[in-house]
């Protein structure tokens, strides 16, 4: 069909079917993905990984989670505390962060579409932190329950899935050098740096779940509960954040009415402030930050006034933070006793010396005490035989357990740019208003 021979109300009204079957993911899009296996440390490497969450452009899901992104490791960086942590501990081992960028996706109908991101360094296993109900009883009961979950944590690590590569690993760093590599359910999360255009023919099994968009109800008509997942607009920190600093976030999915109408967009802003910041200090004390959204500003500059708090946020540290039912971020409980005094009653094994066993006290009890520093630890106090080197060594290696634990600075809060929020927001009973034109 020669398409120069048609009417322009004909031409019109191909180039609109042309026009409605494509859509176009915006630059600055966050895309947090997740490797599925562990991968090797080394420049070059190739990552396959997957979307943890799906991708909205006009409320419509266009990726799904699970989508294949795929990058290279394009560099290594040194990872300089670790190392300093490592070799106080006698394992030399020079630790490296991957540099990653991510270059095309694979859609599902199997075609690959190129995707241009920035580089990302921040990666480590993220985990959903979740606000538990509200605590129950005084001072000394909270913390029995704190020691009961510090219990429970540590039984995870030997009944817990993966027990064996486990153990493997723990047994490499007794070593003083040993094999690196980028752990299996790493996540990064980067933004695109250019538009990605996509069909209609790519994502059209994904429309056709999604509800028909429509205009979004009126805030007097909806005075339900709403649970919107968002993207953090900028890094939060309990060391830098100070009380009233303004904060904001960008509304991930699409929130739907009983009806089908959509009550709050993909792409509004949820506006609110930092309400409480305390940086780490010295002698353990972790800092905590606590933070909720006030205001929702939808694409079209409407305004609502909401009430927000936090009841679940995505963490690389989720052993080493807590979220509590009023939505404030704490470093988690740790363990300050058991393991000093087990590492401080082992290192005096060897100076308990029973007749008959000599100046070089025994060689189990030099081993026990000695191995806090790992197979150099353990080598240097038998091979030596002597019950002061020994003991040497293991009240060495408490020593540093207590630092870790009684003098070194706190945790600090800290939240990356483009963290996963999970927000539980009740409409208040205000007029919605237009926002004001700048």
């Amino acid at each position: 069909m020669d398409l120069r021979k048609l009417p322009l109300c004909s031409l019109a009204f191909f180039a609109s079917i042309c026009t409605a079957q494509s859509f176009t993911v915006p630059a600055g899009t966050p895309f947090p993905v997740q490797i599925e296996d562990h991968l090797p440390m080394r420049v070059g490497q190739a990552i396959n990984a997957e979307l943890i969450y799906p991708i909205y452009v006009d409320n419509t899901e266009v990726l799904t989670a699970g989508t294949v992104v795929s990058g290279t490791v394009v560099g290594l960086r040194a990872n300089h505390s670790r190392r300093v942590t490592a070799r106080l501990r006698g394992d030399f081992t020079p630790f490296r962060t991957p540099v990653v960028r991510f270059t095309g996706v694979t859609l599902a109908d199997g075609t690959t579409v190129p995707l241009v991101t920035g580089v990302a360094t921040d990666g480590a296993p993220i985990y959903r932190l979740v606000a538990p109900p509200p605590r129950q009883g005084g001072f000394v009961h909270q913390q029995w329950d704190n020691g009961k979950q510090i219990l429970k944590d540590k039984l995870a690590i030997v009944t817990g899935p993966d027990k064996r590569d486990r153990l493997t690993q723990f047994l490499y760093t007794q070593l003083p050098y040993h094999p690196q590599r980028i752990e299996k359910k790493t996540a990064w999360t980067v933004e695109s740096s250019e538009p990605l255009s996509l069909s209609q023919t790519a994502v059209e099994t994904v429309a056709k779940e999604q509800p028909v968009a429509a205009t979004p109800a009126p805030a007097e008509t909806d005075s339900r509960t709403w649970i919107i997942q968002a993207y953090l607009g900028g890094g939060l920190s309990s060391a830098t954040s100070k009380s009233g600093e303004a904060i904001e976030a960008t509304v991930a999915e699409p929130i739907y009415n009983p009806d089908h109408t959509i009550a709050v967009p993909e792409g509004a802003t949820i506006v609110g402030a930092v309400t409480e910041a305390k940086p780490a200090r010295s002698f353990g004390r972790g800092g905590t930050l606590h933070f909720d959204f006030r205001q929702l500003i939808l694409p079209s500059g409407v305004t609502q006034n909401v009430q927000a708090s936090l009841t679940g946020a995505d963490s690389a540290a989720p052993d080493k933070l807590a979220l509590d039912s009023e939505g404030q971020v704490k470093p988690k409980p740790q363990d300050k006793l058991l393991v000093p005094f087990t590492l401080l009653v082992l290192a005096a094994r060897p100076l308990d010396v029973d007749k008959g066993e000599g100046a070089g006290g025994g060689f189990g009890k030099n081993a026990v005490a000695s191995n806090s520093l790992g197979a150099i630890g353990f080598i240097v106090g038998t091979a030596l035989q002597q019950r002061n080197v020994a003991a040497g060594l293991g009240y060495y290696g408490a020593a540093i357990s207590i630092y870790e634990r009684w003098i070194k600075r706190g945790r600090d809060v800290t939240f990356a740019r483009d963290t996963r929020l999970v927000l539980q927001t009740t409409p208040r009973n205000s007029t919605m208003l237009p926002s004001p034109k700048l």
